[in-house]
């Protein structure tokens, strides 16, 4: 065997092994990126629910739960009360018209049968709905409080449910200043910021 073809062997397994390493590198940012944006589209679907049940909390009691263990309990246990509105308008002698708005409970229902039923949630587990998917069970941070707005300091309800340990390296930045979360400790807004 001649220098020639030593050499073309010895390259031909070199381009090979640096091909391999190459592919398997690729592939391992591409599974990851998969990964991530699994887990990262459980995480959302759970703070949906959350919002969900912060937005029915508010409705019947008037501020946000601040903990998990108030909204469980109101999941579980809590009513939601059905009201019909109606409006009644009548014409003043001076021609202006005058509106009576009326309010009647016509009941309640269960938080549980009309928000989070087996129809519209048939894998959930309440008891784990506060646990962050791929955190090897960490919780949410819950964030419920009374701020002031305006020149008239107007006390108004505001909630954050925010994700402790982002899987996402990008979200990690800065102390975790991207983490998926979805309120705001400072305005009063519902949305999340993946929207």
């Amino acid at each position: 065997m001649n220098l020639t073809k030593i050499l073309s062997i010895i390259f031909l397994l070199a381009a090979l092994g640096v091909g391999y390493k190459l592919y398997s590198g690729v592939d391992y940012v591409m599974k990851e990126e998969k990964r991530i944006a699994a887990i990262e589209a459980r995480i959302i679907e759970k703070l949906q629910m959350l919002r969900i049940g912060q937005q029915a909390y508010l409705a019947t009691n008037g501020e946000y739960a601040d903990s998990w263990s108030k909204l469980e309990g109101f999941i579980e246990d809590g009513k939601i009360f059905i009201v019909q509105k109606t409006e009644e308008t009548k014409l003043l002698d001076y021609g202006e018209e005058e509106v009576i708005i009326n309010y009647d409970t016509l009941g309640s229902v269960n938080v549980m049968d009309s928000l989070f039923n087996a129809r519209k949630y048939p894998e959930l587990n309440i008891a784990q709905l506060n646990v962050v998917p791929g955190s090897g069970g960490k919780t949410f941070e819950f964030f419920a409080a009374k701020v002031e707005r305006g020149a008239n300091a107007v006390l108004i309800d505001v909630f954050e449910i925010r994700d402790p340990a982002p899987v996402n390296p990008e979200r990690r930045l800065n102390n975790n200043e991207k983490a998926l979360r979805v309120g705001s400790k400072v305005d009063a807004t519902t949305s999340g910021n993946w929207e």
